[in-house]
């Protein structure tokens, strides 16, 4: 957000995470994004306060932040060799005046096959505990990954473009950030 040009300060929500399989990871990510900016908002009610979700889905299931190390790489090996769909919401609250604006973006990811033994080296650097899906394009999991439909930024977890439009509509100019990925990407 600094490099959209964006003054902010950091306050992890304590909005507790539900994930839904029957429903759209999308409307899913959506509703955890207000969820997160809500709770903060009540402390801050004249703020604008920004919450975000990120949800990897493959095979119709949505994967959250692994609860431990055999949890994450049971998600990667889980991945090896496969797409999948990267969703990640923005949600823009400002309670003084009932502001409320959610959106969302989805990319896709195409895993390299890997062993095991790849799995296990990249989970013992401790990047997957804190990250959906157990992996972290931007710091360390690109050697996993052959390349990545959409938006780069979607995948890190903060589509700055969906920000920036959300922005826009509440008077804040801010620039989404061309992020270089650490691999290929083919944006539509």
């Amino acid at each position: 957000m600094t490099q959209m040009g964006l003054e902010f300060e950091v306050v992890p929500s304590q909005f507790a995470e539900k994930l839904d399989d029957s429903r759209s990871p999308e409307e899913v990510a959506k509703e955890l994004a207000l969820g997160k900016a809500l709770a903060v908002a009540e402390q801050f009610p004249d703020s604008l306060v920004i919450g975000s979700d990120t949800i990897i889905t493959i095979d119709g299931k949505q994967l959250e932040k692994p609860h431990d190390n055999e949890e994450a790489v049971a998600m990667l090996k889980l991945l090896s060799g496969k797409t999948h769909a990267v969703t990640t919401s923005i949600a823009v609250v400002r309670l003084a005046d009932s502001t409320q604006l959610v959106n969302a973006d989805t990319a896709y990811v195409h895993f390299l096959p890997y062993d095991e033994a790849k799995v296990r080296a990249y989970v013992q650097t401790g990047d997957s505990l804190d990250k959906a899906g157990g992996y972290g394009i931007q710091s360390g999991a690109a050697p996993l990954i052959d390349h990545i439909e959409g938006h780069y930024d979607t995948v890190v977890g903060l589509p700055t473009h969906k920000l920036a439009e959300l922005l826009a509509r509440v008077g804040i100019n801010a620039k989404p950030v061309e992020l270089i990925p650490p691999v290929k990407q083919v944006r539509n």
